[in-house]
């Protein structure tokens, strides 16, 4: 006669409790993992501002996280400075093509020389 093993799940023999227990390791190791494999991405992706800042040495997890935080307030920073800049220089050139538009206005109005007009005209328009 072969021998029979009866195979019982163990789920069924713990209780909730149990298995919370028995599965909170493995939880938690899977969250430290995600944890670390987003620490390597940022170092990979950061990898020359770091080198830039420490030079040829081991970076920790939390100088990867404070310097990844400095990094991205710098960036935000500049873009902020950029968009400013921008809209300056779109403003300056909306304000000139509205004093354009007001002084030929104001040329056709008061009849001035046709010839005048031209010269003033062509000299905004540089």
């Amino acid at each position: 006669m072969a021998p029979s093993a009866v195979f019982m799940e163990p789920d069924n023999l713990l209780t909730p409790k149990e298995k919370n227990k028995l599965r909170k390791p493995v939880v938690e190791k899977m969250r430290r993992d995600r944890i670390n494999s987003s620490i390597e991405q940022l170092k990979l992706l950061l990898e020359k501002e770091f080198q830039r800042h420490q030079p040829n040495s081991k970076l920790e997890k939390a100088d990867i996280l404070e310097m990844t935080v400095s990094y991205l307030k710098q960036q935000s920073q500049l873009q902020m400075k950029r968009s400013f800049h921008k809209s300056s220089q779109f403003d300056f050139r909306e304000g000139y093509s509205r004093c354009l538009q007001e002084a030929f206005h104001f040329l056709t109005l008061h009849k001035v020389r046709t010839e005048t007009q031209t010269k003033l005209l062509s000299h905004f328009q540089k």
